[in-house]
């Protein structure tokens, strides 16, 4: 215990908002990869079909999972204490879109005709996958303070 008076900045934003860059940046970069070689395999097993339904689930997967880092990040940066409400229910909203979009590309009969099922869903896994790896690992690699240092002045 110290006599000093407590200063402490943990209720602001040290960061400003869009600081979720180092760690998005790479998840998306991999999710995008991973897009790119299962359009390549999609086009070359499937023909246009496969090649489509590799670009529906690439995109599906790099803006859900954007969009809910985004939101995050602003929630994170306005409520810290909601943060993990808003990251379960980002999490349930994002499983809900995803079945709502394999929903109306059944209805439309697009999975029927022009775009193979099975290369929407796969790349949905594999590039979740990908970004959940990436997004884990660039986490743990950044720095982030765990308490706040007092002022220089102050010591």
């Amino acid at each position: 215990m110290t006599t000093a008076p407590r200063i402490s900045d943990s209720g602001r934003r040290r960061t400003s908002p869009g600081s979720i860059g180092p760690v998005v940046r790479p998840a998306l970069v991999v999710t995008l990869i991973v897009g790119l070689v299962a359009c390549v395999a999609g086009a070359l097993v499937a023909g246009s079909g496969g090649l489509l339904g590799a670009l529906i689930g690439t995109g599906m997967v790099a803006v859900f999972f954007g969009s809910g880092a985004l939101v995050l990040d602003l929630v994170a940066g306005i409520a810290p204490s909601a943060s993990l409400m808003v990251a379960l229910l980002t999490y349930t909203l994002k499983v809900v879109l995803i079945g709502l979009v394999f929903v109306g590309l059944d209805e439309s009969g697009a999975l029927k005709s022009a775009v193979d099922a099975h290369w929407v869903g796969g790349t949905v896994i594999v590039a979740t996958f990908g970004w959940l790896l990436a997004q884990v690992r660039a986490s743990v690699r950044a720095r982030v303070p765990l308490y706040d240092l007092p002022p220089a002045d102050a010591r």
